[in-house]
């Protein structure tokens, strides 16, 4: 089937370009959202007619989502979920989780605006592309963890199992030293037994004469 594409559609074509898609793709997808006609004569006479005024409107709006582009880019939004100790959620981070924490944070975005790869189903920083305009994209940061001081070590970069696993070398390093300890404190006792053994003998010899010389007089 062919179409007049009445926008930038990515993958597809620029506006004014006429396109064969699928029928499907056409009737559940461009014609609803407007972003495309039939191709007959008479809408691509109907274009050429609105292609000034479509042109302008294209270009007001592409400079408007420029502008929210540049405050949106590289912002970071969190997102608390509950989730195991290895980092697995409980569920999962979809578009609208997206979209809902960006607007909660004074960005309008609606989740046909937030493209996953795929649901996000683990703990830590994730990129997620924003759709403002067919021309215009900016990437934002979901920071999925389970609670706000989780989520303030991850943004600096640390991951939980990270700092797990600094706890767990600090309390290996806190045992070590206590074993330490014990250990110089049981070589101390040792020498303080030697000193001692050392020190016995010449004080019993002492004894023994003083005995003796009492039994001479």
């Amino acid at each position: 089937m062919q179409v007049i594409l009445l926008e930038r559609v990515a993958k597809l074509g620029q506006m004014g370009e006429v396109v064969d898609v699928k029928p499907g793709f056409a009737r559940n997808y461009l014609l609803p959202q407007g972003k495309a006609l039939s191709a007959s004569a008479q809408n691509i006479s109907d274009f050429e007619g609105r292609k000034a005024q479509l042109e302008a409107d294209n270009l007001e709006t592409r400079n408007e989502a420029e502008k929210m582009a540049e405050k949106l880019n590289d912002q970071q939004f969190i997102v608390i979920r509950q989730a195991s100790d290895a980092g697995a959620l409980y569920g999962s981070v979809s578009t609208r989780d997206a979209a809902d924490a960006a607007t909660e944070n004074g960005f309008s975005l609606n989740r046909k605006q937030v493209s996953l790869a795929r649901p996000i189903k683990e703990l830590g920083l994730h990129e997620v592309i924003v759709s403002l305009h067919p021309e215009v994209e900016a990437v934002i940061q979901l920071n999925v963890a389970r609670s706000p001081e989780e989520a303030e070590l991850q943004a600096t970069g640390k991951s939980i199992q990270d700092a797990a696993a600094e706890a767990e070398e600090a309390a290996d390093f806190e045992i070590a030293e206590l074993f330490d300890d014990i250990g110089a404190a049981a070589s101390d006792d040792e020498d303080l037994a030697e000193a001692v053994e050392d020190i016995l003998p010449d004080a019993e010899d002492s004894a023994d004469a003083d005995a003796e010389k009492s039994d001479d007089i």
